[in-house]
């Protein structure tokens, strides 16, 4: 059972998850940028090495070749789509949590906490589907060096004129599968570890900063756990040329396994989990700070 300690306001997990969402993408947005350069590098040809070779190569080429802030490329589209997206995802957990309460002091069990995190993976998506979309072309285009797109408006303004919406929106399926499990994880595991580190007769909402930062980062090592594989074949999908997939993600899982294997699923770990500790436990501080920052503004809310 999760210890409910005041009555859930999604209002207030809105405006709390927003923040949280800012802290995130300035912790994790190098790894993710080392993320999906090693998910698309193209396949060698006969007798040449890949590109990169693995999570520090990669690391180290991009310093060389584009300065510190090559891995930060493409982080306008992430801070403004991840600040509403937070938002959304925290105040759709709020909202999932309440609508499974009878009166507002019940305690929720995990398996509802889980469910309501899943609700919040439904409503991030509608956000997330293409700014991943418009985020990935633009990281790839930089490792590719052929630029096509000249910043986060223009590369929208261009799926748009080839494709309507359904260019925006490719791969939306996919970020579905990815987010909505990934989502319950995601949550169950954070209330879990909150429940688990505090100490007898004391609230979850007096733990210490080490605590939250402990839950916030292995929470997001749960939620990635999960999330990887749909986000490869994702990651995959989202930057193939049009027609390439006709069949969908069915057709880019089938080339994966055949080329490259089961593991070809797992591509980018590394970078995905040295990000996800630290962006994810400075997204529960960044959430916890503001909450009680509102508490305090507002308890009436």
């Amino acid at each position: 059972m999760s210890k409910q300690p005041q009555p859930i306001s999604p209002g207030k997990n809105f405006f709390a998850g927003g923040f949280g969402g800012v802290c995130l993408v300035l912790a994790g947005h190098p790894l993710d940028t080392i993320k999906v350069r090693l998910q698309t590098q193209p396949k060698p040809a006969p007798g040449q090495s890949l590109l990169y070779s693995g999570t520090f190569d990669c690391f180290k080429k991009t310093i060389v070749k584009e300065g510190f802030l090559g891995l930060y490329k493409g982080m306008a589209a992430p801070i403004i789509g991840v600040t509403p997206m937070f938002a959304v995802c925290f105040f759709g957990f709020g909202l999932g949590k309440k609508l499974q309460q009878k009166h507002p002091d019940d305690i929720l069990t995990y398996p509802q906490l889980f469910a309501a995190g899943m609700l919040s993976g439904v409503f991030t998506t509608a956000i997330m589907a293409p700014g991943e979309r418009i985020k990935c072309l633009l990281q790839i285009q930089s490792a590719s060096g052929e630029l096509k797109y000249a910043g986060p408006m223009d590369c929208v303004k261009q799926l748009y004129r080839q494709n309507g919406i359904r260019g925006i929106y490719k791969g939306t399926a996919l970020t579905l599968m990815r987010d909505v499990p990934a989502s319950g994880m995601y949550f169950m595991t954070y209330e879990w570890l909150k429940n688990s580190l505090t100490p007898e007769g004391h609230s979850p909402s007096e733990l210490s900063v080490p605590s939250i930062l402990f839950a916030g980062g292995m929470a997001g090592i749960f939620n990635w756990a999960v999330a990887i594989p749909p986000d490869v074949l994702k990651s995959r999908f989202q930057t193939a040329p049009d027609g390439k997939y006709p069949n969908g993600f069915r057709d880019v899982l089938r080339e994966l396994l055949r080329e490259e294997g089961m593991a070809s699923l797992y591509k980018g770990f590394t970078a995905v989990m040295l990000r996800a500790f630290p962006a994810n436990a400075a997204c529960f501080l960044g959430f916890e700070v503001a909450m009680k920052f509102l508490n305090w503004a507002f308890p009436k809310l």
